[in-house]
């Protein structure tokens, strides 16, 4: 007859659980030791590790492809051509680095890629409705910003690499060692564009949610003829 032996409890004086930081830095890098791992496997030939790879990454790819400044239009096709060259080179991917900053550095060439075909053909004559253009390239459930407010209408103003930094540290949650990596810079210099980016944006949120001057709202006032 088997014996089961009960968990040992845990102290009373243990703390309840992590700070939250510090609990979602673990909880970020147990998710990428596992898609990495499924990456490793993939590239081995397993096909429910392949599924679980693209399956856990998709939607970081098409944020951060959106949120590089690609046409809302082909950003799915983008995002498809990433995990295409993805798993064409996967045989050669060693675990250096984690899988998501791998695959993010080929979500970067690919829209590198798309801008430089887009600037050698002729422009097209008929230009998408903007707010259609903002509704599609608009994350949802972001933490820390209202509903009303377009964070890709602001994040649009920030310059390109200062926005990048973002992205990939705030809003995909990247390390900043794998964001410097990625983008081939010291680490110092993405905190200095992150910590820019976040200045700019807290102005850009101040600026929106203030109340406006009800003398502005005012109907000009007719001056009589002298």
């Amino acid at each position: 007859m088997t014996t089961l032996t009960r968990p040992t409890p845990i102290p009373s004086s243990a703390p309840a659980s992590a700070p939250a930081p510090q609990a979602a830095r673990s909880a970020n890098a147990s998710r990428d030791e596992s898609i990495t791992a499924w990456a490793l496997a993939a590239r081995g030939g397993d096909p429910e590790a392949v599924e679980r790879f693209v399956g856990a990454l998709h939607r970081d790819v098409r944020r951060f492809v959106a949120h590089l400044g690609a046409d809302p239009q082909v950003v799915d096709d983008l995002a498809q051509d990433t995990f295409l060259r993805a798993l064409g080179s996967l045989h050669r991917f060693e675990g250096r680095c984690s899988a998501r900053t791998w695959l993010l550095s080929i979500a970067r060439r690919a829209v590198t890629d798309s801008f430089r075909y887009a600037a050698a053909r002729p422009r097209p004559a008929d230009v998408p409705d903007w707010r259609l253009a903002v509704e599609r390239a608009q994350p949802s459930g972001l933490p820390g910003f209202d509903d009303g407010i377009a964070l890709a209408d602001l994040l649009a103003t920030l310059p390109d690499e200062r926005r990048e930094a973002f992205v990939l540290t705030q809003v995909l949650e990247l390390p900043y060692e794998d964001a410097a990596r990625l983008t081939a810079c010291p680490v110092g210099t993405v905190r200095s564009r992150v910590a820019r980016a976040r200045a700019t944006l807290v102005e850009l949120l101040m600026a929106a949610e203030a109340p406006r001057d009800p003398a502005e709202s005012r109907e000009p006032t007719t001056l009589a003829a002298a």
